[in-house]
Order: C-alpha cells, then structure tokens, then sequence
C-alpha cells in the first residue's frame, strides 16, 4: 500500500510527566482482585463453572443435528478405521500387547469427548507417547529380567504383565499431573516450548520410533537399553545383528510398507472424488492377516505375530502406587509433551475454524483421559496428527466423532479383536514407519531456519542432538532449559543505539541505520533495544559510556584526584595564615580584661555592632564564595576535557519493569554525568514502569518528575532551551 504524502501539524505545549499527569488528570488504575469471586456463589458463577469444566453441557444442546451428524458419523468411522491398526502397532511400540493399544483407542477418547474443548482433534495412541512410554517399560521390565531355563528364554506373560502395570500407573501419574497442573491453571508452560523445539523434538522422536521398530522389520531380539546414548548403542547393535535378519520378516515388512505408501499416493491423487479417505491401514491390516493366516507365515517362515487378542473388557484395576515414586520423572515428561502437541494442534484448528481452545481445560480433560484409562490398563494419550486431519477433512464438526470412533473400538474389542491374532509385527512395524514420513519431513526446516531465524535454527538443533544423546526426557529438560537461556541472554546482550533526528520531523532513529537521521548538536539519544535489569544493568552503563565518546570514569576520577589536590592546598593555606597572626598578638589572660575591651571596643567602634544589612552582606560574601568555589570546581577550571554535549537524553520506551538493580543504575548515571556537567532526562517511560519507580525510590530532590518526559523529542527539545551554556540563544528542533 503506497502512503500518500501529507504533511500534518500538532501544536501541543512541550510535556514532561508531571505535567502530563497534571493535564491528563492521572490516577493510579483500580486493582482487580481475581482471587475474591473465586469466593462468589451465585447462580450464574455456578453456570459458569459447569460450562467451564464440562464443555459438553454447552455445545451438546447446541448441536445441529440435521447439519453435523452426518458429517460427524462418517469421520468418526473414517477415524476409528486408522484408529485400528495405529492402536494396535503403537501397542507394540510401547513394549506391550496389542490389545491394549485398543484399550487406550477406547477408554480416553470417551473421557476426552466429555471434557475437551477442542472439535477435531483426535485422541488416543500417537507414536511419540507410545516411543516415551516403551522406553520406561523396557528399561524398568527388561527382558533380561525374565529370563528362564537353560536356553535363557524369556517369560513373555510376566514381562507382559509388569510392562502393563508400569504402563497403567504412569497413565495414572501422567493424568495426576496434567489434571493438577491444569487446575492451577498452569496452561500456560506451552507457551514456553516454541515451535521450533517442539518440531523439532518430534523429529527426534521420530527417529527413536524408526530404530525401536527395525527389530520387528528385521526380526531379531535387542537388547533393552534407557539413559543417555541409549539410541547409539541400540542403532549400533541393530548394525551388528542384520546377518541375524529373518528373511520372511524383512519381505514382509517391506512389502506392507510398499503397499501402503502406494495406497497413500492414490489417496493423495483421488481425494477430490473420494468422500473419505482410501483406508490404506486397515486393507492392509485386513489383507497380511489373512496371507498371514493362509500361509502359515509364523510357522513355515518364523514370521512373529500378534498372537491372542482376548475378546471383551477387562475390569478396572488400582495402580501400583509404589511404582510412583520411580516414575515420577518420566510422568512429568509425558504429561507435558503430550500436552503441548494436543493443544498446538488443537489452536490450529481452532483459528481454522473460528472457535476458542482453553489450554488449561485441555490439560484437565487430557488428564482425566489418562488418569481414567490407567485404571483399564492404558498407556498414556495424546492426539494424533493423521487422525486429526482425517476427522477434520471427512466432516467432523464436533467431538461426537469421536465417540463414534470409540463405539466402533468397543465393537473390535469385544467381537473382532481376536480376528487379527495372526497380524505380522512387522505389517504393524511397516504402518509405524510409513506414517512417520509427515515428522521426518521436518528435517526441512533446517534450510528454512537457516535462512529465516538462525536462533531458532540453534534451538531446533540442540533439542534434536540433546533428545537423540540424552533420550526423550533429559532431551526435553536440556531443550527447555536452553530455550529459556537463550531468551536471557538475547536480553542480556540487546542492541544499543545513538539515535539523530530525521530531519523535519520529530522522529528519532539510529545513526549507524538512517544515513539521514543525524544527531542534533550538543545533545546525546541513548536507546536499547531490551527491558533494563540486573542481569544487563552494568552492560547498559558501559555501553552508554562508551557510545558517548567519553571516557566518564576518567574523568570522575581525575576530577576527584584534583579537588583532593586542591583542598589539601587550601588546607595548608589556612593553617599558614592561622599561625602568622598568633605569633604577634598578645592574648589577654583574665575574663574582665576580655570583657573589658569588649565594651571599650564596642563603645570606641559603633560600627562594630551587628545590623541585618551586616548579615545579608556577610550571607552574599559566602554565596559568592560559594559561586567562586564551584567555577574553580568545573572541568574548564581543572583543566579537564569538556564533553562535546551538555544533555543526555535516556529512551526507556523499551523498558517493561524495573528492579533495583536498575533503579540503583539509573541513579548512578545521573550521577556521574552531572559530575561530568551533562543534565541527564528520561523519555519514554510507560506509567507501570514509572510506578515502579515511584515505589522504588527512585525520585528525589535532585531527580524529579520533570526530568521525564512524554517522548524524545519534549526531552531534546527542553534540553536545548535549557543548556548550560545559557538561555541567550536557544535552539529550536523542528
């Protein structure tokens, strides 16, 4: 858009803040107490409160059933297709049987319908939950664990057992925390994982879940490993083991892969004709399992299977709460990862389609999901990006299809779950692996970041070094950690500026950018480009100093040094004076003789007695004196450099709160500048951080309210009417 130009004129008397106070009638803003209609009972609080934590009670009646049910139906049937298999590999993915990965494709999307805010999100198993969880399970239920017999066979169903219990009390740990922190209203910690550490996070865990599942490609036996370098160690041993590769699990593997990329490329290419997606999982689930069956491949080529899928639900069992104490850590890790996907998701579609996503009623209805599922032996929950666009781009409009994808899961679980015993690990493998492609494709944004943010390119590749080293706790806390320094030190080290004046205006920019924006003679702008506090309180007056073109410290301190010269010479002075008429006078001894020549003295020299004209003389010789004194005191009269300004303006309008550091800063440069006779003003400031000063004390007799002033160019203004040099001809800008 081309700017027409016009020139515009505002005739407003210079301001400084008392007198914009003064003007503007300025009071304090009235305090709101949040805390007391927590306290408030009435009936609408109470409606309020119904609505705020169970949402479903003010959409459901709501509901336009004529226009959303159809659509609802059919993406809730499209959902629970994908749901399936995903369910069932991201089972195996968590070190466990895969039935429960139905379970947990049940219990919690159910909860979730109840509780959530968002419409099309999709929860339940997702890989990166799945990956975290196995992690836990196969380092705390290793298989060396259970091994038994001569030839060291594991015990599968107790190994089976203690991983289902691990996994049920971390759900319960993981929905304690999430539902405690949501009620807190502790939302907010989303904020602080950036999209550049959360993809890249993602990508890193899905290269954990690439090399978890090429055993099953391969079909060989791994050691279990957790910790740092774990991922290393497990790559290198997968290495060292493919001449041990079972050939009939390899094709396996890759053909279902095939077949599967295949149906996702015609999806792709057909879905303008297709009224819901071609469901490429579930043929192919439906398709191995019937090969697996027909052909024996378990037996003839050593194949593994899924193996027994009981039918029905199983009765809600109490977590172990002495496993809590060792998962603690772990949960924690869980509970936020898993948030902050499901609610990143859940604001993209909200802006999507114009609805509001609470991030704190998310992290309750999350942890009620997982807090509930851990009682039926469920692993803990997120959602899933694939599904999400599948419930989204089928017609979902509300959470209903999620409760249809979870009637059609009870349905597998109690009547067609036991159907699928004969499903190849490595057809679930192969799903796993092929869906991973929309999180590898991240690895794009390295280009896109070295081009765009390079900081954020820092970001993206520390998390993924430190989640690949340290494994997919440590890696979050050292991402987050680095995160959050970073944001210091990028307010440690701001960009500090001289500023000129644009010529005929009243826009102040900086020298070394605008070619045309020059400094107005005699008077200094200093700005910084970052709130000022103790952590860069010192660097800012070094920088101030130093971008002055004076060396102020030196001049303070030879300064000092020449009135400590002169004031021991003055010294001696008077003493010499003192001592020369003592030596010749003589001094009367009794106290009549003193009082005696007093009355002859005062009676020979009526003058002699004192007048109020006498005083006024005597207070007018010392003022005099005074003014004499503090000429020989300047820089001029020392012999000192003068600096080439007389006033020294301070941009604060970047300033967001100040500490004592900063107050305690300030003060110092005022004070030092005016040793150096440079008059220091302020602009800028906004009214909180000008209460803050207020309240830190920091206005005195010397530093007033007039020293601030409403912007840069009242501040430079006033200075040039105001310099030392005197008001005989004062100088005007713009």
């Amino acid at each position: 858009m081309e700017l027409q130009k016009r020139d515009y004129h505002v005739e407003r008397p210079l301001l400084n803040q008392e007198q914009l106070e003064e003007l503007g009638h300025w009071h304090s803003a009235p305090r709101t107490h949040q805390w007391r209609t927590w306290f408030q009972c009435s009936h609408a609080r109470a409606r309020a409160l119904a609505h705020q934590y169970f949402p479903i009670l003010g959409w459901l009646p709501r509901y336009r059933v004529r226009e959303w049910l159809l659509g609802d139906l059919l993406s809730g049937l499209s959902v629970a297709i994908m749901q399936l298999p995903q369910g069932l590999a991201y089972a195996l993915l968590a070190g466990l049987p895969a039935v429960f990965g139905l379970y947990s494709s049940f219990y919690p999307v159910f909860v979730y319908f109840l509780f959530g805010t968002s419409r099309h999100i999709s929860v339940g198993t997702f890989a990166i939950m799945s990956v975290m969880v196995g992690s836990v399970t196969e380092s705390m239920a290793a298989d060396e664990d259970f091994q038994q017999g001569v030839n060291s066979t594991v015990n599968e169903t107790a190994r089976d057992a203690a991983r289902v219990e691990l996994a049920s009390a971390l759900s319960v740990l993981v929905g304690l925390f999430q539902v405690g922190l949501g009620l807190v209203h502790f939302g907010f910690v989303v904020n602080y994982l950036s999209e550049p550490l959360v993809r890249s996070y993602t990508t890193a865990a899905s290269v954990q879940v690439f090399i978890s599942q090429l055993k099953y490609v391969f079909g060989f036996q791994l050691s279990s490993r957790s910790g740092p370098l774990s991922l290393i160690y497990t790559l290198l041993e997968v290495c060292w083991k493919l001449p041990e590769t079972v050939v009939g699990t390899m094709v396996t593997a890759v053909v279902a892969g095939l077949v599967l990329v295949m149906l996702k490329m015609l999806n792709d290419k057909l879905q303008r004709y297709l009224p819901m997606p071609i469901p490429g999982e579930l043929l192919t689930l439906i398709g191995a399992t019937g090969i697996s069956y027909g052909v024996d491949l378990n037996h003839r080529f050593n194949v593994d299977v899924v193996g027994t899928i009981p039918a029905g639900l199983i009765p809600p069992v109490a977590p172990n709460p002495q496993l809590f104490a060792k998962l603690v850590g772990n949960a924690f890790a869980i509970a936020v990862v898993g948030f902050a996907i499901a609610v990143s998701l859940g604001k993209i579609f909200a802006l999507r389609h114009g609805y509001r996503v609470d991030s704190n009623q998310e992290l309750v209805a999350l942890g009620l999901s997982n807090f509930v599922g851990g009682f039926f032996r469920c692993i803990p929950v997120s959602c899933s990006m694939s599904r999400s666009l599948v419930q989204e781009t089928t017609g979902g409009n509300t959470q209903v299809a999620g409760a249809v994808s979870s009637l059609f899961i009870l349905l597998i679980i109690l009547k067609l779950g036991e159907l699928f015993q004969d499903l190849p690990k490595a057809v679930l493998a192969a799903i796993i692996i092929v869906n991973l492609k929309g999180m590898l494709k991240q690895f794009a944004d390295v280009c896109h970041l070295w081009k765009t943010n390079r900081v954020d390119l820092l970001i993206w590749l520390v998390t993924f070094v430190a989640t690949i080293l340290l494994n997919l706790d440590l890696g979050l806390a050292v991402a987050i950690g680095f995160s959050l320094l970073l944001v210091v030190v990028r307010t440690q080290i701001p960009r500090y500026s001289v500023l000129g004046q644009v010529p005929d205006t009243d826009i102040y920019r900086d020298v070394a950018e605008y070619s045309e924006a020059k400094e107005v003679p005699g008077v200094k702008v200093f700005r910084s480009s970052a709130t000022l506090y103790f952590a860069n309180a010192e660097l800012y007056s070094d920088t101030l100093k130093q971008r002055c073109g004076v060396d102020v410290d030196y001049l303070l301190s030879k300064k000092k040094k020449l009135l400590r010269k002169r004031e021991r010479k003055l010294k001696r002075q008077q003493k010499n004076k003192q001592a020369a008429p003592s030596s010749s006078t003589s001094v009367p001894i009794s106290a009549n003789d003193i009082l005696g020549d007093a009355k002859s003295s005062d009676a020979e020299d009526p003058k002699a007695k004192g007048s109020p004209g006498d005083e006024l003389e005597d207070v007018a010789v010392s003022s005099q004196e005074d003014t004499k004194a503090t000429a020989r005191s300047t820089l001029k009269a020392l012999g000192l450099p003068q600096p080439d300004f007389h006033s020294l303006v301070l941009d604060l309008g970047a300033l967001s709160f100040v500490d004592t550091v900063c107050i305690k800063n300030l003060k110092n440069i005022f004070r030092d500048f005016r040793e150096i006779e440079v008059e220091v003003y302020i602009a800028g400031c906004q009214s909180p951080v000008i209460t803050q000063l207020e309240t830190g004390h920091f206005f005195d007799a010397s530093i007033t309210k007039q020293h601030l002033f409403v912007s840069v160019h009242d501040a430079v203004t006033f200075a040039l009417q105001h310099s030392r040099s005197g008001p005989d001809s004062p100088v005007l800008v713009g």
